[in-house]
């Protein structure tokens, strides 16, 4: 017993002390435990207090993005192209609203969805299924909403108590004001407004700007708290361009373009380019049919009709696929993002090129018989009877004879050829502040052969941008200096400080100024001359051009033959003194008169006609721009007759050209209406002071007639005549009618104006 109980005493004793050494060790180790944790809330509150703050500061506030205003871009003289609008964004708060559905078990979910579907077109449980992410304080239902979409939404919310739940945030989108003007250049911007083509893309990171904050304090249910680290931190608007583009001068190029692709009927757009030749500042750009920069994913018109001719259903891959394509090509800049064969414009430069080497004078002298031999080639002439012998090279010129050029490279030589080639700019890119700049295709240097050469003497089997083109004949007419084409005029800040403002930068210069001067003396007298460019003659104005039409050879019909063109026309003016060059591109006219004498020349002709009075240049017309001229006559209604006559006989109108109907001593009416332009030297006004019905006349067929037969068959009806199209055409013999305003035999008052088009036909180049 003893023992057992001294046993039993020893255990107790034993087992006493291990729970003595687990309970220290235990204690201990939440001492150290405890410890650490002080130690490591004294640095936290020492050394990373600002950290820690800014976590817990991340947890419990929700910031505001205040968006920056991106740069407004204008034209050169302060008309605006680009600008923004205040518009909505309509969001809502899921986790305040679950949280107020359990406080108040109303189904707001369910009002907010079903309200908000209606007044934003969107499908009601698409809008119910993110009311219930109660998770989320910020889900965007739409974006862009007007400013009718807002003022609903908020009656919406006052009439339902929502303001906790459902908001409106006013931000910014890109507005163009003039829709579709200089769609291709300006560009436009995504729904997130950064820019995506043109000048928008270039300077997207200029015109930008940074976006500022507000940052509030929220409670767990997203109420807004009342806390001292709120703050406002203000956005940086983005910088305003002031480009080099004329919105004058643009929207003339934009209809001349319209107008020559609707009477061409061309298959793959015009494009045209209007570039200063001493700077380098592009003043218009474009090419037809445009887009409007504020609806830029509707397809114009004929993109509209491809896509809905090709048969496919709208929900096909096809579809889709074909709709993108076609957008894309819609918004791809013809000017600088294709490449095409310049054809006879290119005859300029292989001028220059000969001219400067000496190896020819303005009166050597060349036979053409329709064709020229070269490497086992017959190469024809664009005149197959050829134009004669014993002419001198300004007229070859004059007449775009392919035979005298290909002789006048052959005298250049190869490698001379290629130098120049390269120092106008041809085998590098123009360096325009434009993105998406294609370059062209040309022989390699050690590749070009005798008949390599002769089809580059004349502007084929090679392959440029038309934005070169027109920088390499600028240089021409700047005196044989190169200058860099370009869009920006400078940058201000929103103090409307200069920030950046283009210099002029000029290269080195490729031809001589009397090699230039000589070359815009053949082309000048080319145009108002007999020359196959006097279609783009203008009265009173030294016009220096040259047209071209280039065959695509990428296409080829059941005989294995070309049968697509590109009719083009480049010029600059005024010759004596040049300042404004314009290349007109019109990509496969579907018109039997494919040549761009007749598809651009005109075009060009009319386009210098109203820029060069507007930048100033006053006319100078001779004897032959006197005959041909016209007036416009003004309204003479409720004017005496005595006085309705003395203006127009101060307009220049004969006693016998203003006949007056009846004894009162008012115009009642007239014919031509005011507004009208007519012949001066062959125009009649009625002036009628009784009222009595106008004499009927019929209409004549003058199709095909010379201007001078035409002109002479409506005089003999009492018709009016206004001419459009070659008004030189008194030059040469072969200007013909091509069209009449009026149907023949239409009856029409007497004294009505009937509008010709007339057209030199004897040129095919």
């Amino acid at each position: 017993m003893v023992f057992i109980k001294r046993k039993f005493k020893r255990g107790v004793l034993d087992q006493n002390g291990s729970v003595k050494r687990r309970s220290t060790a235990l204690l201990l180790i939440f001492t150290i435990a405890a410890l650490y944790l002080l130690a490591t809330l004294f640095h936290m509150q020492l050394f990373g207090y600002e950290k820690y703050q800014k976590k817990v500061l991340d947890q419990i506030t929700v910031g505001s993005a205040l968006s920056a205003k991106r740069g407004e871009i204008y034209d050169r003289n302060g008309n605006l192209l680009a600008t923004n609008k205040t518009v909505w964004r309509i969001w809502i708060s899921p986790s305040v609203i679950t949280n107020l559905q359990r406080s108040s078990n109303i189904n707001y979910g369910r009002i907010i969805s079903d309200g908000l579907s209606e007044i934003l077109g969107i499908d009601a449980e698409h809008i119910y299924e993110k009311t219930q992410r109660s998770t989320t304080l910020d889900m965007t239902l739409l974006r862009g909403a007007s400013e009718e979409t807002k003022d609903r939404v908020l009656a919406f919310i006052a009439e339902n108590d929502l303001a906790a739940m459902v908001h409106a945030e006013a931000g910014v989108a890109r507005y163009y004001p003039n829709g579709t003007l200089a769609s291709h250049v300006i560009g436009f911007t995504g729904s997130d407004n950064q820019g995506l083509f043109g000048l928008e893309y270039t300077y997207d990171e200029k015109l930008t700007g940074v976006d500022g904050k507000y940052v509030t304090a929220v409670d767990a249910y997203g109420g807004e708290l009342p806390d001292e680290y709120s703050s406002y931190i203000p956005p940086t608007d983005g910088l305003t361009m002031v480009t080099t583009l004329d919105a004058y001068l643009q929207r003339e190029l934009e209809l001349q373009l319209q107008n020559a692709l609707l009477e061409s009927g061309a298959r793959n757009r015009a494009t045209g380019i209007v570039m200063n030749v001493k700077t380098g500042a592009i003043l218009a750009m474009a090419t037809a049919p445009s887009f409007d920069l504020n609806d830029p994913y509707t397809l114009d018109t004929a993109s509209m009709e491809k896509l809905e001719g090709a048969g496919f259903s709208e929900d096909d891959a096809a579809y889709k696929s074909l709709k993108s394509q076609l957008l894309y090509t819609m918004w791809n800049n013809k000017a600088i993002s294709e490449i095409y064969e310049p054809g006879s414009t290119f005859k300029i430069i292989t001028s220059a090129m000969a001219l400067e080497e000496k190896a020819v004078t303005p009166n050597d002298r060349f036979d053409c018989k329709g064709y020229l031999q070269i490497g086992g080639y017959r190469i024809s002439c664009h005149k197959k009877t050829g134009h004669g012998h014993g002419f001198t090279f300004s007229y070859g010129l004059q007449q775009s004879c392919n035979p005298v050029l290909m002789q006048v490279a052959a005298r250049v030589g190869a490698q001379k050829f290629y130098s120049y080639f390269s120092d106008f700019g041809y085998l590098t890119k123009t360096g325009v502040d434009l993105p998406s700049e294609a370059l062209g295709l040309f022989h390699d240097p050690d590749a070009i052969g005798t008949t390599e050469l002769a089809t580059a003497a004349f502007g084929q089997r090679f392959k440029i941008n038309p934005l070169q083109q027109i920088q390499a004949v600028a240089a021409v007419a700047n005196g044989g200096v190169p200058v860099t084409p370009h869009l920006i005029e400078r940058l201000l800040d929103g103090d409307g400080n200069t920030v950046y403002e283009y210099v002029t930068e000029e290269k080195e210069r490729v031809i001589s100024e009397a090699t230039s001067k000589t070359l815009a003396t053949i082309l000048e007298e080319g145009v108002s001359g007999d020359g196959g460019a006097k279609n783009a003659y203008v009265p009173g104005y030294k016009i220096a051009a040259k047209t071209g039409t280039s065959q695509k050879f990428e296409q080829l019909d059941a005989n294995g033959r070309p049968y697509l063109y590109v009719g083009s026309c480049i010029g600059f003016a005024p010759a004596d003194d040049p300042e404004i060059a314009v290349l007109i591109i019109v990509d496969e006219p579907s018109s039997t008169l494919y040549y761009g004498s007749y598809v651009a020349a005109p075009y060009l002709s009319a386009f210098f006609s109203n820029a060069l009075p507007y930048l100033g240049y006053e006319p100078s017309y001779t004897e032959a721009d006197k005959r041909t001229e016209s007036i416009t006559v003004s309204d003479y209604t409720g004017l005496s007759a005595a006085t309705a006559r003395q203006k127009l006989y101060a307009l220049g109108f004969s006693a016998e050209q203003v006949e007056v109907v009846g004894n009162g001593k008012t115009v009642l009416k007239q014919m031509p209406m005011g507004g009208s332009s007519v012949q001066k030297a062959s125009g009649n006004v009625i002036l009628y002071t009784v009222d009595t019905e106008e004499q009927i006349v019929s209409v004549p067929n003058v199709v095909g007639e010379s201007a001078a037969e035409a002109n002479k068959k409506l005089v003999a009806r009492g018709l009016n005549i206004e001419i459009r199209g070659a008004v030189n055409y008194t030059t040469g013999s072969a200007a013909r009618v091509i069209s009449q305003s009026h149907i023949p035999d239409t009856s029409v008052p007497r004294g009505t104006v009937i509008t010709i088009t007339v057209l030199h036909t004897d040129d095919t180049d």
